[in-house]
This record gives structure tokens, C-alpha cells and sequence, in this order.
């Protein structure tokens, strides 16, 4: 087992991914786990507070989330980096990485063991449209997501380990055994197979977006979407292809 000196004990992992992708699912994997704690979008309504009413009304259940978590951000990061939920050895963390805004001070993240999950951006945009149609890349989380990962080589002279939803779906056990090594905990079999329904640890947004994952009890086969970006939205995917490629650069791979 690798050792990272930045890895803190207990492990807090936070994982920052952008929106339609598997972060659910890999919500799931980790929370099966008996020695992991597992939290859900912590930010989320620190995010939709400093957002304007426009796009917290493309939110369902908005108002729900707003009363459901904390909208001072300083108090959801000295939650996240205080005593984990039950005393366990191993906090998962599920981020968006569009809720860190720039007004949330970043030296807190410090404290915790920082991941990505990324996705291919013809695949995430395709998805995305479906919900909001005219997307910005900073919708999609990934310059936050560059952003935030050289931020956090610079300050600690490591890489943060990077994990594609592709790579996961395809050889589940390959990619989770890896990053398991790289953060320092052991790999436990427990992560690639849950229960069917909701878990305690869900977001108030559950019912409205995870009706896929309530049925699930593993992770899907891959399978390509060989759906095309609309010609109007080519500036966003080039934009989202470099961003993506800065990253996926340092996959790991099973």
C-alpha cells in the first residue's frame, strides 16, 4: 500500500466530479463500505444561496436543500474536517465541484484526501442538454475542476488521483483497487455491489434525481452514448475537451 503524506487520519475523501456523471453510484460503492461514513453534495446549498433565483428554480426542490444544509460555507468546512459521522475510519465525501464558488476560501480542502471523477465531455454535455440546453463550461464543473486540481499539486507537490467514469464502469474492481491503493486504504469487496433504494446518507434532492441509482445494485456496463453535440455548442465542447484532457492526462487506469 502506497503512503501519502498528505492523506489525513481519519480519511476524509472528497471527490469533486461534475454533473452527470456516476458520482452517485461511486456514492454508493463507497457507502457499502461498514468502515466509511458517506456525505451527499455538502455544498449544494451554499451554492444555490450565492446563486441567482434563476438558476436555483432550475433546481427541484431547491428551497427543500436550503433548509436542509447549512448555506454558510464556513460552517459546512469545519463539519467536513471535524469528527467523522460515527466514529469511522474513512469519510466519502461527494462533491460538485461547481458548488466550491470563489468566494469559499480553499485551505480547508487541505485537510481532506482530494479526488476527481471525470467524464468524456461529448458524453457529459449530450447528457446535460437534456436538463439545462445551453450550458457554459463552468455548468459542467470542469474549469472549476482544473482549477481546484493544480491549485492542489501546487500546494502539496502531489497529484491528486484522477478516476474516468468510463474506466470505473468498465473494470470496476481494477480502478477501485487502484485508487484505494493511492489514498491509502485497503480495497474492500464490499464496494461493488449495494443494496437497491435510498440510503440514509441522500441528499433531500434524491427523489428527484436519483430514481436510476434507487434501482441499481452495482455499477452499469459501459456503453457508449454516440450522441452528438449540437453544432451551436462546439465552442463549449472544445473548451471542455482541453479542460478534460489536462485531467484525463492523469487517469488512473486499471
Amino acid at each position: 500500500m502506497s503512503h501519502n503524506p498528505f492523506v489525513s487520519t481519519p480519511v476524509r475523501i472528497a471527490m469533486w466530479s461534475g454533473p452527470r456523471n456516476i458520482s452517485t453510484a461511486l456514492m454508493r460503492s463507497w457507502g457499502n463500505r461498514s468502515d466509511c461514513a458517506a456525505t451527499d453534495e455538502p455544498l449544494y446549498a451554499h451554492y444555490l444561496n450565492v446563486s441567482p433565483i434563476s438558476v436555483r428554480h432550475a433546481h427541484p426542490g431547491w428551497c427543500d436543500v436550503m433548509h436542509s444544509q447549512s448555506t454558510d460555507w464556513r460552517v459546512v468546512a469545519d463539519q467536513l474536517t471535524g469528527p467523522v459521522p460515527g466514529g469511522k475510519p474513512i469519510w466519502y465525501q461527494k462533491h460538485m465541484s461547481h458548488h466550491l464558488t470563489p468566494e469559499i476560501d480553499r485551505a480547508w480542502v487541505l485537510g481532506l484526501t482530494n479526488c476527481f471523477l471525470i467524464r468524456e465531455p461529448e458524453e457529459m454535455i449530450t447528457s446535460f442538454i437534456k436538463v439545462i440546453p445551453e450550458p457554459r463550461p463552468e455548468d459542467l464543473g470542469l474549469p472549476q475542476q482544473v482549477e481546484l486540481f493544480e491549485w492542489i499539486r501546487e500546494q502539496t507537490g502531489q497529484t491528486p488521483p484522477v478516476i474516468d467514469s468510463k474506466d470505473v464502469l468498465t473494470n470496476p474492481r481494477g480502478v477501485l483497487s487502484r485508487i484505494c491503493e493511492r489514498i491509502g486504504v485497503p480495497f474492500d469487496e464490499a464496494m461493488l455491489a449495494w443494496p437497491p433504494g435510498p440510503r440514509p446518507e441522500d441528499g433531500v434532492w434524491a427523489p428527484h434525481w436519483y430514481s436510476s441509482v434507487y434501482e441499481s445494485m452495482s455499477f452499469a456496463q459501459y456503453k457508449p452514448k454516440n450522441e452528438t453535440v449540437p453544432d451551436h455548442l462546439t465552442g463549449v465542447l472544445e473548451t471542455c475537451r482541453g479542460l478534460y484532457g489536462i485531467l484525463a492526462e492523469h487517469r488512473i487506469k486499471a
